[in-house]
């Protein structure tokens, strides 16, 4: 049976627009009444990274979210919002981006996803064992309402990256660390984890996008549609269609697809509503490419410098940095430092490359540096 996804445009978050879009986005894929049932509590899960201002394209937009949550009600269902930002509450953050005005009217509750419990995971592909909030386990479905960004570790942020934040915040760092430099087992862990909390329904946010230095520093660009489907691989296999990316430039496709899944395959994938080619999107700014293997082959010394050029870092730009130190209590293998000359440095030997510094900083002075090599020798 082929998985559906369901795309329609959206030219702006105006009330009329998105609900419009979203109600006919989840109709194409069977009605909200297919995920909800009468009198269950649904998690509504946005991406409620940090405390942004909504013009910033960080969190879910309010008004889809506002919209999800009509549909919950309308099918009977008791709408729950909830996720676990990596700094601060969730409350605080749906006050800041306007979530929490945009629902006040309605019988939302909000929760914060904050008690880690450990869960087995036998059928796990990657990790047996999981960390997830308590409070995500205790819903009877999750509607997975994730924000389409760049993402400097993952390529992209969308459908299945989204679930990360079911895990505790104070927990992400120590996956990133068990996860290591190994790009490949991070999102193993979170196809993983994606499959244990099995979303009912995806419903992406892509009206307004991140490009360039995401997910918390980049820049809001204009994409202009809504897309659902309850298969959240197959809908983030569509959208890297629309922007025009490969699935061996996202590690969480890249990794489906070595697993054996059926819907990184595009041909295998039922697409609804809009035709890819009328909602694709040209130049879109991604962040760079995931590291080379090239330098493996090479023998001692000429492979460690080799991959020294090559690999990709945090770059901290001190004139923007403003010593908050965020970065340093953030980072999982604690790696950074405020130096005696009240500079922010890195221990780039011991470095594991998960990018926290950089979505955490809340001024944008960090960003991901291409290896020299990298930048000068095309195709590496």
């Amino acid at each position: 049976m082929l998985s559906e996804v369901s795309i329609l445009k959206c030219k702006d978050y105006s009330a009329d627009a998105v609900e419009r879009a979203v109600k006919d986005a989840v109709k194409l894929v069977g009605g909200m009444e297919r995920f909800v049932k009468k009198g269950s509590r649904v998690l509504l899960k946005p991406n409620l990274l940090a405390a942004k201002p909504v013009k910033s394209a960080v969190t879910t937009h309010p008004s889809v979210v506002r919209a999800i949550a009509l549909l919950v009600i309308e099918a009977g269902g008791a709408a729950v919002v909830g996720d676990s930002p990596a700094i601060g509450s969730a409350m605080k953050v749906a006050e800041k981006c306007g979530i929490a005005a945009a629902v006040k009217d309605l019988p939302v509750e909000f929760v914060e996803l904050k008690t880690a419990v450990v869960v087995e995971n036998p059928s796990g592909l990657t990790f047996k064992r999981l960390e997830i909030a308590k409070e995500a386990l205790e819903v009877d479905a999750i509607i997975n309402i994730p924000k389409l960004k760049t993402h400097a570790q993952m390529y992209l942020t969308m459908g299945v990256k989204n679930v990360f934040g079911c895990v505790p915040g104070v927990r992400k760092a120590q996956w990133h660390l068990t996860a290591g430099v190994d790009t490949s087992s991070f999102a193993g862990m979170i196809l993983d984890l994606y499959r244990y909390l099995k979303p009912a329904l995806t419903v992406m946010d892509a009206v307004i996008s991140m490009e360039g230095n995401g997910p918390s520093s980049g820049t809001p660009r204009h994409t202009g549609f809504i897309a659902a489907s309850s298969d959240a691989v197959a809908l983030d296999r569509v959208v890297a269609e629309i922007l025009g990316c490969a699935v061996s430039d996202v590690p969480i496709l890249k990794k489906a697809a070595v697993e054996g899944g059926r819907s990184t395959d595009i041909s295998r994938i039922k697409i609804l509503g809009e035709a890819i080619g009328d909602v694709k999107v040209h130049g879109f700014k991604f962040p760079p490419a995931m590291d080379t293997d090239f330098a493996a082959i090479l023998p001692g010394f000429i492979g460690r410098r080799v991959k020294k050029a090559l690999t990709s870092r945090p770059h901290v730009t001190h004139s923007v940095c403003r010593l908050c130190d965020l970065c340093v209590r953030v980072c999982p293998a604690k790696k950074m430092s405020r130096s005696t000359t009240d500079r922010i440095v890195i221990d780039h030997d011991g470095c594991i490359r998960c990018y926290c510094c950089q979505e955490i900083c809340p001024w944008g002075a960090i960003s991901v540096k291409e290896g020299w090599l990298k930048k000068i020798v095309p195709g590496l």
